[in-house]
């Protein structure tokens, strides 16, 4: 909803880049209740007198638009509002036009078979070689190592406990790994917490929460809350880069069919080394660095973009469906199959929930016009229309 409201502002002040005015029509095609009632409560806050409205259906909506009445304030301003609202009347029909003529065009596909989405599920390797299926381990106690207790608490997130009096000062891996489909939560000996997205794997030593340096490896994508401690930094390496921070939030993904590596700030600061061409920046909050063969490119982003997949949700901001497609081949565990090389460039705006069936989202991808789906068994075959 706050995302909503933001675009509404942004249009009644006539300052909607073209990637938000794209995004604004996606949301009137897909979430018409979400995006009338938004207007609603904008329209009450604005006129504390319009009252009564039937928030369910647009008609009454944009009529209380067009016909606003301001008698206590001037001519001039009652005239200047008036156009106001009934520019934005205007532009909602239109939205709600496009929206219907596209989908009366093309009846919705129905999918003979279907795929559910990803859910909590990894796998625990401890440093003698055990294995743990997180999602299959009941709540409670699920080992004992170097001491500590390894718990799993009644929402699925791993913890490390300090089992007694003992001084854990081992340096032997631990490693949590997510297949496709996959995901979960994990709290790290030294108190920080990672989200690992599908097809990830994070390790780190036992003794984390002492060593000198607190040392973890990624291997796809994690979102990091880190537990400050300015004595012992907190490092994370992946195939191209290390990012080296204190106590803050950030992103990164690191999969090896990415061709750059991001990291994405949130929070306070950190420092990302190329591996190869030993270059570095520092990240302020709302940056994010892009590491690839050629070096560190910064640029300033959205950050609920970065961190959508953590919030539930895929969000896609004039990206190419092929990235996309990577996505949500990781989610649904499925193999991509273009019947038509082209479809890999249609670009797409807009928010999908991770928690529908993939012909949910697929459906969406196909409301465009541009390109049809068909899936056979565990494969995805992408035509371009």
């Amino acid at each position: 909803m706050e995302r909503i409201h933001y675009l509404l502002q942004q249009f009644t002040a006539k300052t909607l880049s073209q990637s938000e005015k794209d995004e604004l029509l996606v949301l009137a095609e897909n979430s018409t209740s979400l995006l009338s009632d938004e207007i609603v409560k904008m329209i009450i806050a604005e006129e504390a007198n319009v009252v009564n409205v039937d928030e369910g259906k647009w008609n009454p909506v944009l009529n209380k638009i067009l016909t606003i009445d301001k008698p206590t304030r001037s001519p001039k301003r009652i005239l200047m509002n008036s156009l106001k609202w009934a520019a934005a009347a205007v532009v909602f029909i239109a939205f709600s036009l496009t929206a219907y003529l596209s989908l009366q065009k093309k009846k919705e596909h129905v999918f003979a078979t279907d795929i559910a989405p990803g859910k909590n599920k990894a796998i625990l390797t401890l440093a003698d070689g055990r294995k743990i299926s997180l999602s299959d381990a009941m709540k409670g106690d699920i080992a004992k190592e170097a001491g500590f207790s390894i718990t799993k608490t009644a929402d699925g997130q791993l913890v490390y406990n300090v089992a007694g009096s003992e001084n854990v000062n081992d340096t032997r891996l631990n490693t949590i790994s997510t297949p496709n489909g996959g995901e979960w939560k994990i709290q790290l000996p030294d108190g920080s917490t990672v989200w690992l997205n599908a097809a990830s794997s994070v390790q780190y030593s036992l003794n984390i929460g002492t060593a000198k340096q607190r040392v973890v490896k990624l291997d796809g994508e994690a979102y990091f809350e880190v537990a400050k401690n300015a004595a012992h930094p907190f490092i994370v390496e992946t195939d191209k880069q290390a990012v080296e921070v204190l106590g803050t939030h950030f992103n990164i993904n690191s999969y090896k069919d990415e061709k750059v590596t991001k990291t994405t700030l949130l929070e306070g600061s950190v420092r990302v080394s190329h591996k190869s061409t030993n270059e570095s920046e520092v990240l302020k909050p709302g940056e994010q660095s892009l590491v690839s063969v050629s070096g560190i490119a910064i640029k300033e982003v959205d950050v609920e973009e970065a961190i959508a997949w953590k919030k539930g949700y895929f969000m896609f901001n004039n990206e190419r469906q092929e990235s996309i497609l990577r996505k949500v081949a990781r989610w649904y565990n499925v193999e991509i199959e273009y019947a038509d090389p082209a479809a890999k460039d249609v670009m797409y705006y807009g928010t999908v929930s991770r928690f529908e069936k993939i012909s949910k989202v697929l459906t969406k991808f196909e409301q465009t016009g541009e390109v049809h789906f068909d899936i056979k068994g565990n494969k995805l075959i992408v035509h371009k229309e």
